[in-house]
């Protein structure tokens, strides 16, 4: 089946499943534009195709998929052509995940992160095996926990979404069952059988083949993440780590964490969050356009990457460099409504 995706992702019609198959395993199946817009053309067929009963998401090689492509945001961006256009139909697609009508099953064996946690994690099953690393690192990167990740990540419980927009630290398939973020956790060798009786028994497959691993984040460290990252500002979260440092070697690492990140996203990516807990799928994701147009006019989003990707100097220049240089009033401002009009979904 062809939704105009190319040899980026594969489509087929396997028993009563839509069978979805990201193909760039040598870019870790980093989402592109045609990608984008594939997915959505193969979702309103499908959804409106009685022969079609669930929807079935699974990617080839060791990773998922890594995000998107950032090196080509990145050149574009440099070249004064932003892709705001990318981000709006992956941002649309996103919400049309989590409104979609029929079961939509992620299989994630190995890493997802930043465009692969949008179209994963908003759909009805979540199921990761053993190899899978799910990680919102765009902190790191002067960007902000996008694709959804204002609706999904205040939702997890004892604030480990806080935890995890603004560390950006990686989860394995124990904390992401135990916190919320799968629904299943599989063995990565029952993965090929799953795909088979997915296609044909639907959505009961999965009880057969589900375990509950242990969540690999102790008790303690948990306590810890909830009581430093339920503070109602910025400010009270890094004095509550700073305060605890001197005794708690969590607290004293995960400040050294913080205070490497983007000053200018941390403090968005705080706001985001805390607004996202109040506000629907779509409501998030036309905040997340308002943040991302102010974004792609910015400093750290091209620093970042030139930093990670481009020069891979791991030596990003922010602008401001620290926490207390930060405006307010300027950090207020990627919220703000759009002069040309807000996202269209």
């Amino acid at each position: 089946m062809d939704f105009g995706g190319g040899d980026d992702i594969r489509f087929e019609r396997i028993g009563k499943a839509g069978v979805v198959t990201l193909t760039r395993p040598k870019a870790l199946n980093a989402l592109n534009h045609r990608m984008v817009l594939a997915l959505a053309k193969a979702l309103d067929a499908w959804e409106v195709d009685p022969a079609v009963a669930l929807v079935v998401l699974k990617g080839e090689g060791r990773a998922f998929c890594a995000g998107g492509d950032l090196l080509d945001v990145y050149e574009s961006g440099r070249a004064g052509k932003p892709q705001v256009g990318f981000f709006a139909d992956e941002y649309r697609l996103n919400a049309r995940i989590r409104g979609f009508g029929k079961p939509y099953i992620a299989l994630i064996d190995g890493i997802v992160m930043g465009g692969g946690v949008g179209i994963s994690f908003h759909g009805s099953h979540r199921v990761l095996t053993e190899n899978a690393l799910f990680a919102m690192p765009e902190v790191g990167i002067g960007f902000f926990p996008d694709v959804g990740g204002s609706y999904l990540l205040p939702r997890l419980k004892d604030s480990f979404g806080m935890y995890l927009a603004l560390t950006g630290n990686r989860i394995r398939h124990g904390d992401a069952l135990g916190c919320g973020l799968a629904t299943h956790a599989v063995p990565g060798a029952a993965l090929p059988a799953l795909v088979d009786a997915l296609c044909t028994e639907g959505v009961a497959a999965l009880g057969a083949c589900s375990e509950a691993p242990v969540g690999e984040t102790d008790e303690a460290t948990l306590h810890a993440i909830s009581r430093h990252f339920m503070q109602g500002d910025l400010a009270g979260l890094i004095a509550s780590l700073e305060q605890a440092g001197p005794t708690d070697t969590f607290a004293a690492k995960t400040l050294d964490t913080l205070l490497k990140r983007s000053p200018t996203s941390l403090n968005v990516a705080f706001l985001q969050i805390k607004a996202g807990a109040m506000l629907d799928m779509e409501e998030c994701m036309r905040m997340e356009f308002r943040i991302l147009n102010r974004m792609l006019a910015g400093h750290d989003f091209y620093e970042g990457i030139r930093a990670v990707i481009v020069d891979k100097d791991g030596a990003p220049v922010w602008r401001p460099a620290t926490l207390e240089a930060v405006d307010r009033a300027e950090i207020d401002a990627y919220f703000a409504p759009l002069p040309d009009g807000e996202l269209d979904l």
